[in-house]
């Protein structure tokens, strides 16, 4: 079995992603809130640090000086799954680099970076479809 399965990442992901905090109204004809992958991974992280320890990986950005991290990790599943229909409440979607200088997260205290900004990739998000 895959770590994506031994550890039910999916079904971990699906409760971060039903349970974000709305700071709109959470009846807006927008709809969910996105997260991006590396939102997903922080929270991921905070709550099962195991998992990026058995991947080895970090959660990413810029100034890791690994080619590989959890955000990249997770964004490549969720996109695989949601292509090949075996997710159908999870949608994603991308956020453009155009005009966009730089994006930043709070990873317990820390300032994360992406490494997409600026770079030939825009950055991957997620929500949950009610």
């Amino acid at each position: 079995m895959s770590v994506w399965e031994v550890h039910g990442i999916e079904s971990k992901i699906r409760d971060i992603l039903s349970n974000v905090e709305y700071l709109s109204k959470s009846d807006h004809h927008f709809g969910t809130p996105f997260l991006t992958a590396y939102q997903i991974a922080i929270e991921l992280n905070d709550r099962f640090p195991e998992i990026a320890s058995e991947l080895r990986y970090q959660v990413g950005g810029q100034g890791t000086n690994e080619k590989n991290s959890l955000a990249q990790y997770l964004a490549l599943q969720l996109s695989r799954y949601i292509k090949s229909g075996k997710i159908l409440d999870i949608e994603g979607a991308f956020l453009s680099n155009n005009n966009l200088d730089d994006i930043s997260f709070s990873n317990n205290a820390t300032r994360l970076v992406s490494s997409l900004t600026r770079s030939q990739y825009d950055l991957s998000m997620y929500r949950f479809i009610k």
